[in-house]
């Protein structure tokens, strides 16, 4: 695949870009319900910075606390069904805090395939990305009862947002009980898109709370589907009280507090921009001649090709997709359509019939 030239544009991506002198459809981002050019949500966030300027310049751990926080956090909990909740300035941000936080000598942490390095303590827990996840899932199932160690920490993703793939967590009622085990999940991809309305992969973990030998924990970004640009952590209250401990937040300038009042606020918005994206993921698969052709999984709104050269197909018809080397210039490209709840129907026509006609 040839090198891709680096598109540069001052306008921020919807369901169209302006870039090169050129306006393209665009499929790419991590924006699923095009929240950041939601005008409904637009506006409540000027409510926000009205009341709340814009930015809250303190700690968490200030004599002076802000009510916004403890609703948004409380909403969270309510929202995911989590037990406890607590918000960060980024999800970058939160997995360190939290992976920090659950370090002890007793510990040892073990790494899915294609982890973020925002869930990494160091350059020395970059995970084997050699392997697929199930390879590593029946890995860890024959290591983890021969381990010494007691208390053992999983890193994982709750689905692979760049081949698009779902990820089973079945597995984890086979993990063996005289361990005290840890579960981190990342769920930046999952979170406002996947799950009961939304609600993420914690819809799912509350199944296994008759597992008293497993703590899950899910951290992540709200800035993809939800569109704010914040991190969170959902877990037991004890793991949430160990956070707040840390340097990592105390030290910290928290999630700015107009966004926080946008989200407490927009629930209809989120919902409504969620069912449309629903809508828009079965108009397209309705319309390709192959969907086989390409990884997807249901309701999910990114599709997966080898088929590098699709990208510069498209672009000459004015339609740019995601592809690009990662997760370092040396890696093998990652080539997606990836649809949001902007698109319109002869957006999603357009598309389609450029896929259709492609020939390898």
């Amino acid at each position: 695949m040839p090198e891709q030239d680096i598109h540069v544009t001052a306008q921020m991506p919807g369901r169209t870009l302006q870039a090169d002198g050129k306006e393209y459809l665009f499929f790419s981002g991590t924006s699923y319900l095009g929240i950041s050019c939601n005008l409904k949500f637009r506006e409540l966030l000027q409510q926000g910075f009205s009341l709340y300027g814009t930015n809250y310049s303190s700690s968490r751990n200030s004599n002076l606390q802000l009510q916004v926080f403890e609703e948004a956090e409380a909403y969270l909990a309510t929202f995911t069904g989590a037990e406890a909740a607590i918000t960060m300035s980024s999800g970058y941000l939160a997995g360190q805090a939290l992976m920090h936080s659950l370090q002890h000598a007793a510990s040892i942490f073990l790494y899915a395939p294609d982890t973020h390095p925002a869930l990494w303590r160091d350059l020395s827990d970059a995970p084997d990305n050699a392997l697929t996840y199930d390879e590593w899932v029946a890995k860890i199932l024959l290591e983890i009862p021969a381990l010494p160690h007691q208390d053992i920490i999983l890193i994982c993703n709750s689905l692979d947002p760049l081949k698009a793939q779902d990820h089973s967590f079945e597995w984890v009622k086979a993990l063996p009980p005289n361990k005290s085990i840890t579960l981190v999940i990342d769920d930046s991809h999952g979170l406002g898109i996947t799950g009961t309305n939304g609600a993420g992969i914690w819809s799912y973990l509350v199944t296994l709370k008759h597992l008293a030998h497993i703590t899950p924990v899910v951290v992540g970004s709200l800035g993809k589907a939800f569109g704010i640009p914040a991190g969170v952590i959902l877990g037991d209250k004890e793991v949430v009280s160990q956070v707040k401990k840390s340097p990592y937040f105390g030290g910290a300038s928290p999630a700015i507090p107009a966004y926080l009042y946008t989200f407490l606020h927009s629930g209809s918005i989120l919902a409504e921009a969620r069912q449309q994206l629903f809508a828009n993921i079965t108009y397209f698969l309705e319309r390709l001649d192959h969907p086989e052709q390409l990884s997807y999984f249901n309701r999910y709104p990114v599709f997966y090709t080898l088929q590098h050269e699709l990208y510069p197909y498209l672009l000459q018809q004015n339609i740019m997709i995601s592809s690009f080397r990662y997760p370092t210039p040396a890696d093998a490209p990652i080539t997606r359509l990836v649809l949001n709840s902007l698109h319109t129907t002869r957006d999603l026509d357009t598309l389609a019939e450029a896929v259709n006609a492609f020939k390898v």
